[in-house]
């Protein structure tokens, strides 16, 4: 490829790491809001968290994006550019996916450590900010994990809207060159790459984070067994 159609994919992928960041940090911030209303002790609050939840979980990512860029403008009169008009849509499907896994995590803690926070008077905001999330985050990485990358490769949706993303530029590669094979073979590979970095970090912060709350795997310490004596034998594994 010429330096001009390196630029374009370049820019491309700009495009989508920036697209990839504010969708991930909107869909954050929705699935913890909706994931938390959803343990509310009020129902109307869970019926509304729910009722968002559903909507979204059961409705096309891609017929979204026309809706928030196409049906949007005409209804309420206002024209949200190709960038926000994505993080909106896309922030607001998978949020809705984060919000369950957020939800079953707060689920998943120990009902005895609600309790131990109720024992010492703590409101329910206290609890939740104390006990509940600092047990739940470190157990919702490796979904979010798989959410993220599902995430960056939902940004491919955004080139029905004519935003240069890495997909709409590399079409417009394909088409000027006349090679698919080659072209559609650097788009995969540049998308696993993406992805493969995201997995690193989020690993990383998975560790990180269960070891500011204990749960950091332990090394096992394997010692060279001393002298045995005739007749006693050596169990393994702890089998009988």
């Amino acid at each position: 490829m010429t330096t001009g159609l390196w630029e374009l994919v370049l820019k491309g992928i700009w495009t989508t790491v920036q697209l990839l960041v504010l969708s991930a940090l909107l869909a954050a911030a929705v699935s913890f809001v909706a994931g938390v209303a959803r343990t509310h002790r009020l129902w109307i609050v869970r019926f509304l968290a729910g009722f968002y939840t559903e909507v979204f979980r059961g409705t096309s990512a891609l017929v979204m994006i026309f809706w928030v860029f196409f049906v949007l403008p005409p209804a309420f009169g206002w024209q949200l550019v190709p960038m926000w008009a994505g993080t909106l849509a896309l922030g607001l499907t998978y949020g809705a996916y984060g919000s369950e896994i957020v939800r079953g995590a707060l689920k998943a803690v120990d009902p005895a450590q609600q309790e131990g926070g109720i024992a010492l008077s703590f409101t329910p905001w206290q609890r939740m900010r104390l006990i509940l999330l600092p047990q739940a985050v470190p157990e919702m990485i490796p979904p979010f994990s798989n959410l993220l990358i599902e995430l960056l490769k939902g940004t491919a949706l955004v080139s029905v809207m004519g935003m240069g993303d890495l997909a709409f530029s590399g079409n417009l590669v394909r088409l000027a060159l006349q090679e698919s094979a080659e072209i559609y073979t650097y788009l995969l590979l540049i998308y696993f790459v993406i992805a493969f970095l995201l997995t690193r970090v989020m690993r990383e912060l998975e560790k990180r984070l269960k070891a500011g709350v204990g749960k950091a795997p332990t090394r096992k310490v394997v010692t060279e067994p001393g002298p045995v004596s005739a007749g006693v034998g050596v169990g393994v594994g702890g089998g009988s």
